[in-house]
Protein backbone atom coordinates (compact mmCIF):
# COMPACT_ATOMS: atom_id res chain seq x y z
CA UNK A 1 0.00 0.00 0.00
CA UNK A 2 1.72 3.35 -0.68
CA UNK A 3 2.15 5.71 1.85
CA UNK A 4 0.95 9.61 2.30
CA UNK A 5 3.91 10.71 0.71
CA UNK A 6 3.47 9.37 -2.59
CA UNK A 7 -0.03 9.66 -2.79
CA UNK A 8 0.47 13.53 -1.80
CA UNK A 9 3.07 13.58 -5.11
CA UNK A 10 1.11 11.78 -7.37
CA UNK A 11 -1.97 13.86 -6.94
CA UNK A 12 -2.32 16.72 -9.62
CA UNK A 13 -1.90 19.74 -8.03
CA UNK A 14 -5.05 21.78 -7.77
CA UNK A 15 -6.34 24.48 -10.10
CA UNK A 16 -5.52 28.15 -8.89
CA UNK A 17 -8.45 29.77 -8.84
CA UNK A 18 -8.93 33.26 -10.65
CA UNK A 19 -10.70 36.21 -9.00
CA UNK A 20 -10.45 37.59 -12.68
CA UNK A 21 -12.63 34.76 -14.20
CA UNK A 22 -15.09 34.69 -11.36
CA UNK A 23 -15.60 38.30 -11.50
CA UNK A 24 -16.19 37.62 -15.33
CA UNK A 25 -18.83 34.73 -15.09
CA UNK A 26 -20.40 36.58 -12.12
CA UNK A 27 -21.04 39.15 -14.53
CA UNK A 28 -22.10 37.20 -17.17
CA UNK A 29 -25.01 35.04 -15.10
CA UNK A 30 -25.75 38.81 -14.12
CA UNK A 31 -26.59 40.01 -17.43
CA UNK A 32 -28.11 37.40 -18.13
CA UNK A 33 -30.82 37.87 -15.43
CA UNK A 34 -31.26 41.20 -16.15
CA UNK A 35 -31.98 40.60 -19.90
CA UNK A 36 -34.88 37.92 -18.84
CA UNK A 37 -35.81 40.28 -16.57
CA UNK A 38 -36.02 43.46 -18.74
CA UNK A 39 -37.68 41.05 -21.77
CA UNK A 40 -40.05 39.12 -19.72
CA UNK A 41 -41.18 40.88 -16.77
CA UNK A 42 -40.44 44.88 -15.62
CA UNK A 43 -38.42 47.22 -17.97
CA UNK A 44 -37.80 50.77 -17.30
CA UNK A 45 -38.41 53.51 -19.69
CA UNK A 46 -38.61 57.67 -19.30
CA UNK A 47 -40.92 60.35 -20.81
CA UNK A 48 -38.73 62.48 -23.91
CA UNK A 49 -41.87 64.34 -24.97
CA UNK A 50 -45.09 66.12 -23.78
CA UNK A 51 -47.43 64.14 -25.90
CA UNK A 52 -48.74 62.27 -23.17
CA UNK A 53 -49.47 65.24 -20.79
CA UNK A 54 -50.87 66.12 -18.58
CA UNK A 55 -50.62 62.31 -17.46
CA UNK A 56 -46.56 61.78 -18.23
CA UNK A 57 -44.52 65.16 -18.10
CA UNK A 58 -41.10 65.36 -19.44
CA UNK A 59 -38.22 63.44 -16.84
CA UNK A 60 -41.05 60.34 -15.59
CA UNK A 61 -39.32 57.18 -15.75
CA UNK A 62 -42.14 54.47 -15.21
CA UNK A 63 -42.22 50.65 -15.09
CA UNK A 64 -44.12 49.04 -17.74
CA UNK A 65 -45.10 45.02 -17.34
CA UNK A 66 -43.84 43.01 -20.05
CA UNK A 67 -46.44 39.68 -20.35
CA UNK A 68 -50.11 41.33 -20.52
CA UNK A 69 -50.08 41.09 -23.64
CA UNK A 70 -48.11 38.26 -24.99
CA UNK A 71 -44.58 38.33 -26.27
CA UNK A 72 -42.58 39.15 -30.03
CA UNK A 73 -39.04 40.12 -31.08
CA UNK A 74 -40.01 43.61 -29.86
CA UNK A 75 -39.75 42.74 -26.23
CA UNK A 76 -36.22 41.92 -26.62
CA UNK A 77 -33.76 44.73 -26.61
CA UNK A 78 -33.08 45.67 -30.39
CA UNK A 79 -35.90 43.23 -31.39
CA UNK A 80 -33.95 40.61 -31.32
CA UNK A 81 -35.72 38.40 -34.08
CA UNK A 82 -35.88 34.86 -31.32
CA UNK A 83 -39.68 35.17 -31.24
CA UNK A 84 -41.76 34.22 -34.19
CA UNK A 85 -44.99 36.59 -34.20
CA UNK A 86 -46.72 36.81 -31.03
CA UNK A 87 -47.00 34.17 -28.43
CA UNK A 88 -49.37 34.35 -25.37
CA UNK A 89 -51.20 37.30 -26.94
CA UNK A 90 -53.57 39.25 -25.15
CA UNK A 91 -55.68 42.15 -26.56
CA UNK A 92 -54.99 45.64 -24.53
CA UNK A 93 -58.22 46.59 -22.60
CA UNK A 94 -58.95 50.20 -24.31
CA UNK A 95 -57.32 53.36 -22.19
CA UNK A 96 -54.35 51.08 -21.42
CA UNK A 97 -50.81 53.10 -21.88
CA UNK A 98 -48.55 51.04 -23.50
CA UNK A 99 -44.93 51.33 -25.03
CA UNK A 100 -44.16 50.42 -28.33
CA UNK A 101 -42.19 50.26 -31.17
CA UNK A 102 -43.25 53.21 -33.89
CA UNK A 103 -43.96 52.49 -37.00
CA UNK A 104 -42.92 52.93 -40.04
CA UNK A 105 -38.99 52.26 -38.57
CA UNK A 106 -40.18 49.68 -35.78
CA UNK A 107 -37.24 51.08 -33.77
CA UNK A 108 -37.92 54.11 -31.73
CA UNK A 109 -39.92 53.34 -28.53
CA UNK A 110 -43.42 55.77 -27.86
CA UNK A 111 -46.03 55.80 -25.24
CA UNK A 112 -49.33 55.97 -26.15
CA UNK A 113 -53.27 55.15 -25.07
CA UNK A 114 -55.12 52.79 -26.60
CA UNK A 115 -58.13 54.02 -27.99
CA UNK A 116 -59.18 51.59 -30.61
CA UNK A 117 -59.14 47.53 -30.79
CA UNK A 118 -59.71 45.98 -34.15
CA UNK A 119 -63.44 46.49 -35.82
CA UNK A 120 -63.77 49.76 -33.74
CA UNK A 121 -64.10 53.00 -35.72
CA UNK A 122 -62.33 55.64 -34.74
CA UNK A 123 -62.99 59.89 -35.40
CA UNK A 124 -62.23 62.65 -34.55
CA UNK A 125 -65.13 65.58 -35.38
CA UNK A 126 -64.67 69.39 -33.85
CA UNK A 127 -61.86 67.71 -31.15
CA UNK A 128 -64.38 65.47 -30.17
CA UNK A 129 -63.71 61.65 -29.93
CA UNK A 130 -65.75 59.36 -31.45
CA UNK A 131 -65.67 55.71 -30.99
CA UNK A 132 -67.98 53.19 -33.12
CA UNK A 133 -70.02 55.81 -33.84
CA UNK A 134 -70.77 57.33 -30.35
CA UNK A 135 -69.25 60.18 -29.09
CA UNK A 136 -67.04 59.34 -25.99
CA UNK A 137 -68.22 61.96 -22.86
CA UNK A 138 -65.51 64.81 -22.49
CA UNK A 139 -66.36 66.97 -19.72
CA UNK A 140 -64.36 70.00 -18.98
CA UNK A 141 -62.66 70.23 -15.28
CA UNK A 142 -60.19 72.52 -13.80
CA UNK A 143 -56.81 73.54 -16.12
CA UNK A 144 -53.60 72.06 -16.36
CA UNK A 145 -51.09 73.72 -14.92
CA UNK A 146 -47.66 73.12 -14.98
CA UNK A 147 -44.47 75.22 -14.10
CA UNK A 148 -41.59 75.89 -16.81
CA UNK A 149 -38.43 74.19 -15.72
CA UNK A 150 -35.25 72.87 -17.70
CA UNK A 151 -37.18 70.14 -19.47
CA UNK A 152 -39.85 71.81 -20.48
CA UNK A 153 -39.35 75.62 -21.16
CA UNK A 154 -41.24 78.12 -23.40
CA UNK A 155 -40.79 75.93 -26.08
CA UNK A 156 -42.56 72.77 -25.13
CA UNK A 157 -45.59 74.69 -23.66
CA UNK A 158 -46.20 77.38 -26.87
CA UNK A 159 -46.43 80.85 -26.75
CA UNK A 160 -49.87 81.06 -26.58
CA UNK A 161 -50.12 78.87 -23.34
CA UNK A 162 -47.57 81.04 -20.56
CA UNK A 163 -48.67 82.33 -17.76
CA UNK A 164 -47.96 82.74 -14.38
CA UNK A 165 -49.10 81.73 -10.61
CA UNK A 166 -49.75 83.22 -7.89
CA UNK A 167 -46.77 84.13 -6.85
CA UNK A 168 -45.51 85.52 -10.10
CA UNK A 169 -43.54 82.26 -11.29
CA UNK A 170 -43.51 81.14 -14.37
CA UNK A 171 -46.39 78.34 -15.52
CA UNK A 172 -47.85 76.61 -18.51
CA UNK A 173 -51.78 76.41 -18.52
CA UNK A 174 -53.85 74.31 -21.06
CA UNK A 175 -57.83 73.86 -21.06
CA UNK A 176 -58.37 70.45 -19.42
CA UNK A 177 -60.97 67.74 -20.04
CA UNK A 178 -62.24 64.44 -18.94
CA UNK A 179 -62.84 61.57 -21.39
CA UNK A 180 -64.77 58.49 -20.07
CA UNK A 181 -64.45 55.36 -22.49
CA UNK A 182 -67.20 52.37 -22.90
CA UNK A 183 -66.64 50.69 -19.76
CA UNK A 184 -66.08 53.48 -17.25
CA UNK A 185 -62.47 54.06 -17.99
CA UNK A 186 -61.42 57.72 -17.35
CA UNK A 187 -58.25 59.77 -17.73
CA UNK A 188 -57.34 63.14 -18.74
CA UNK A 189 -56.32 64.75 -21.99
CA UNK A 190 -55.47 68.37 -23.00
CA UNK A 191 -57.16 70.59 -25.34
CA UNK A 192 -55.11 73.48 -27.28
CA UNK A 193 -58.00 75.17 -29.19
CA UNK A 194 -58.65 74.17 -33.17
CA UNK A 195 -55.98 72.18 -34.97
CA UNK A 196 -55.37 69.75 -37.63
CA UNK A 197 -55.81 66.81 -35.20
CA UNK A 198 -59.39 68.15 -34.26
CA UNK A 199 -61.11 67.01 -37.40
CA UNK A 200 -60.03 63.27 -39.44
CA UNK A 201 -61.92 61.13 -41.40
CA UNK A 202 -63.18 57.82 -40.22
CA UNK A 203 -60.81 55.02 -39.09
CA UNK A 204 -61.58 50.98 -38.90
CA UNK A 205 -58.88 49.41 -36.93
CA UNK A 206 -57.84 45.81 -38.75
CA UNK A 207 -57.11 42.71 -37.57
CA UNK A 208 -53.99 42.34 -35.29
CA UNK A 209 -53.84 46.10 -34.67
CA UNK A 210 -54.86 49.07 -32.55
CA UNK A 211 -55.25 52.83 -32.11
CA UNK A 212 -53.04 54.72 -30.45
CA UNK A 213 -53.66 58.13 -29.44
CA UNK A 214 -51.27 60.58 -26.76
CA UNK A 215 -53.65 62.41 -23.81
CA UNK A 216 -51.85 66.23 -25.18
CA UNK A 217 -54.65 65.97 -28.31
CA UNK A 218 -53.08 68.29 -30.09
CA UNK A 219 -49.35 67.54 -30.02
CA UNK A 220 -49.03 64.14 -30.68
CA UNK A 221 -47.85 62.24 -33.21
CA UNK A 222 -50.39 59.19 -33.35
CA UNK A 223 -52.40 56.86 -35.25
CA UNK A 224 -54.49 59.88 -36.67
CA UNK A 225 -52.15 60.57 -39.00
CA UNK A 226 -50.01 57.92 -41.94
CA UNK A 227 -46.73 55.86 -41.11
CA UNK A 228 -44.49 59.15 -41.50
CA UNK A 229 -41.10 58.77 -39.24
CA UNK A 230 -41.86 61.74 -36.56
CA UNK A 231 -45.39 62.58 -37.73
CA UNK A 232 -47.65 59.84 -37.42
CA UNK A 233 -47.46 56.00 -36.97
CA UNK A 234 -50.77 54.69 -38.19
CA UNK A 235 -52.12 52.13 -37.03
CA UNK A 236 -50.29 50.11 -34.76
CA UNK A 237 -49.76 46.03 -34.95
CA UNK A 238 -50.39 44.03 -31.79
CA UNK A 239 -47.05 42.42 -31.76
CA UNK A 240 -45.21 45.94 -31.27
CA UNK A 241 -47.05 46.43 -27.99
CA UNK A 242 -43.87 45.93 -25.41
CA UNK A 243 -45.58 46.45 -22.38
CA UNK A 244 -48.15 48.35 -19.96
CA UNK A 245 -47.12 51.09 -18.13
CA UNK A 246 -47.77 50.19 -14.39
CA UNK A 247 -46.22 52.44 -11.53
CA UNK A 248 -43.85 55.59 -11.47
CA UNK A 249 -40.65 55.05 -10.00
CA UNK A 250 -38.90 58.48 -10.35
CA UNK A 251 -39.62 61.99 -11.51
CA UNK A 252 -37.26 65.27 -12.00
CA UNK A 253 -37.64 68.25 -13.88
CA UNK A 254 -34.19 68.38 -15.32
CA UNK A 255 -32.51 70.83 -13.06
CA UNK A 256 -30.01 67.96 -11.76
CA UNK A 257 -26.28 67.79 -12.78
CA UNK A 258 -24.32 64.16 -13.20
CA UNK A 259 -21.27 66.01 -11.44
CA UNK A 260 -23.51 67.69 -8.35
CA UNK A 261 -25.13 64.87 -6.34
CA UNK A 262 -27.55 66.88 -4.13
CA UNK A 263 -29.23 68.50 -7.12
CA UNK A 264 -30.60 65.02 -7.90
CA UNK A 265 -32.75 65.18 -4.74
CA UNK A 266 -33.61 69.37 -4.89
CA UNK A 267 -34.76 68.42 -9.07
CA UNK A 268 -36.75 65.07 -8.25
CA UNK A 269 -40.39 65.70 -8.17
CA UNK A 270 -41.86 63.48 -5.40
CA UNK A 271 -44.74 63.68 -5.47
CA UNK A 272 -45.02 61.80 -8.71
CA UNK A 273 -43.15 58.81 -7.47
CA UNK A 274 -45.25 55.71 -6.95
CA UNK A 275 -48.46 56.84 -9.02
CA UNK A 276 -50.15 54.19 -10.92
CA UNK A 277 -51.93 53.57 -14.07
Amino acid sequence: MPDTDTLSATAAPAKPRSETRETVTFLLKLAIVVLIFRSFIFSPFSIPSESMLPRLLIGDYLFISKWNYGYSRHSLPFSVPLIPGRIFASLPTRGDVVVFKAPPGNKVDYIKRVIGLPGDTIQMRDGQLFLNGAAVPKDRVADFTIPLTPNFGERECGAAYLDTDANGQPICRYERFRETLPGGRSYFVLDRGTTVADDTGIFTVPADHAFLMGDNRDDSADSRFPQVEGQGIGMVPLENLEGKAVIGFFSTDGSASWLLPWTWFSAARWSRIGEGF
